[in-house]
């Protein structure tokens, strides 16, 4: 679906979780609703569906086997709120839209510090193999719920970059899209060009099928798509932020985005949606 385009993507979860009312202070972010309240982020992805949505993005973003036992979940559990977070995606799935796709989050290593670092890229000299050992467990509790592919988002480290490609091969039939998380519309967090973060994460023969940016301000994406384009053949997926305003971006900028060579376009934080149901008017 992705090599076809245009697709539609959903907005962001979390972000819609507060606005109908539901609390998710504290480190396990929208993660502690999967445990608490699945069926209030069933609903969500069900009306991402509705609008128009191609692609569900899983509930996972936040969750990882450090971050639930801090919170006094054990090991096997954490498993199963991981393979539940597929599971309430294909059920929005199967429910409004049957022939759309689920993408099971991969959030960076900034979620385990949960210190905004994603914005940065700084992770306190935490070493590759420290990296490896907090994504390796996820990807494959994810990866055994059978979603269609894994959505490794908002890395804003060139270090995670290549450590996830390299990662990637430990699971030879996962297929993913990466996403960067970008200062400006040159650059990611940690300040690497995007160029070379796309050299590092589409390796020949690696598992990574298209990449792209996201939680980005939209009024970097022009730039980013085509420095991106300009050195790789793979599909482009962008999802920003809603920008300082999180009042979502006009269609104007949608269709700006397409031209450029986006293949996949949704929203991030503050994408609700009403401005979901704008892009999948504007793609199609």
């Amino acid at each position: 679906m992705l090599e076809r385009g245009p697709v539609v993507l959903d907005g962001g979860l979390a972000t819609e979780l507060e606005k109908v009312g539901h609390d998710l202070s504290g480190s396990l972010w929208s993660a502690r609703l999967l445990r608490d309240r699945p069926e209030a982020i069933e609903a969500v992805h069900r009306a991402y569906f509705e609008a128009g949505a191609d692609v569900a993005i899983t509930a996972s973003y936040q969750a990882t086997y450090e971050g639930f036992a801090a919170a006094g979940v054990g090991p096997d559990e954490t498993t199963r709120l991981l393979r539940l977070s597929v599971e309430l995606a294909r059920s929005a799935r199967d429910a409004v839209r049957p022939d759309g796709l689920v993408a099971a989050s991969v959030g960076p290593y900034a979620v385990v510090l949960a210190d905004r670092s994603e914005y940065t890229g700084d992770y306190r000299g935490a070493s590759a193999a420290r990296i490896a050992a907090v994504h390796r467990p996820r990807i494959a509790a994810l990866l055994d719920a059978a979603p269609d592919m894994l959505a490794l988002e908002t890395i804003p480290s060139v270090r995670e970059v290549a450590v996830l490609a390299e990662l990637l091969g430990e699971f030879p039939d996962a297929e993913a899209w990466m996403t960067f998380c970008c200062r400006d519309g040159e650059r990611l967090s940690d300040g690497t060009p995007i160029e070379e973060a796309v050299r590092r994460a589409a390796a020949p023969d690696g598992g990574i099928v298209a990449v792209g940016v996201n939680c980005t301000a939209p009024e970097h994406v022009d730039s980013l798509i085509e420095r991106i384009g300009a050195c790789s053949d793979l599909p482009i997926v962008v999802y920003p932020n809603g920008g300082r305003g999180r009042v979502g971006f006009p269609a104007s900028a949608v269709a700006g985005w397409r031209e450029r060579g986006a293949r996949a376009i949704g929203g991030c934080c503050g994408i609700g949606p009403d401005t979901i149901a704008t892009v999948a008017q504007t793609l199609r």
